[in-house]
């Protein structure tokens, strides 16, 4: 039984697809073609999503990907990595595990977000940055570029350093608290 309040929503400034994403219209979003959500994530106002930065060449490509239950916060900003290689400037993709929840005005440029991962608010993650599962990052943390964090593990600081281990109980705090908040924002009646 949840006993905490609705997060209330204008009904008008949400687009709601056919698996439950809900996504702001005063979000950015380019390259749509190129991103994946996973089902039931959520895209808050303000956010900007560049799925447009893909490699050069023909078709598509998937450039950012989302698992289920992803919260992107308000401000966030999600661009894949980058880098010049023998010469070529090349984007590479970014992929985001389930139960992902990016507190807002952060701004990633990680490779690879591992499930359960909790990341603070005001928040850069720096490029090629891997994140394992059950992570968290605290507010105002900046990790630097290549950085491995590893599962269950607690950073925060600038640089982002290691503060403590977390609970073998992180997953399922995390999925439960993730599943909530997915629940409890509703549109306003």
């Amino acid at each position: 039984m949840n006993l905490q309040p609705p997060i209330r929503y204008n009904k008008a400034e949400y687009i709601e697809t056919d698996t439950g994403n809900k996504v702001s219209r005063r979000a950015t979003i380019a390259g749509p073609q190129n991103i994946i959500l996973g089902g039931k994530t959520i895209i808050s106002g303000s956010a900007i999503i560049r799925g447009d930065l893909r490699r050069t060449g023909p078709g598509h490509a998937v450039v950012i990907s989302l698992g289920r239950y992803c919260l992107v916060g308000e401000g966030c900003v999600i661009r894949p990595p980058y880098k010049t290689y023998r010469g070529n400037f090349n984007y590479y993709p970014m992929k985001i595990g389930d139960f992902v929840h990016v507190g807002a005005n952060t701004i990633v440029e990680a490779a690879t977000i591992g499930n359960c991962v909790e990341i603070g608010k005001n928040c850069v993650i720096g490029k090629f940055t891997i994140i394992k599962d059950c992570a968290r990052i605290a507010d105002n943390t900046i990790i630097p570029p290549n950085t491995v964090i590893p599962a269950l593990a607690h950073f925060g600081g600038s640089p982002g350093q290691f503060i403590e281990d977390l609970p073998e109980s992180t997953q399922e705090m995390v999925e439960t608290q993730t599943k909530a908040y997915y629940n409890r924002f509703q549109p306003t009646t």
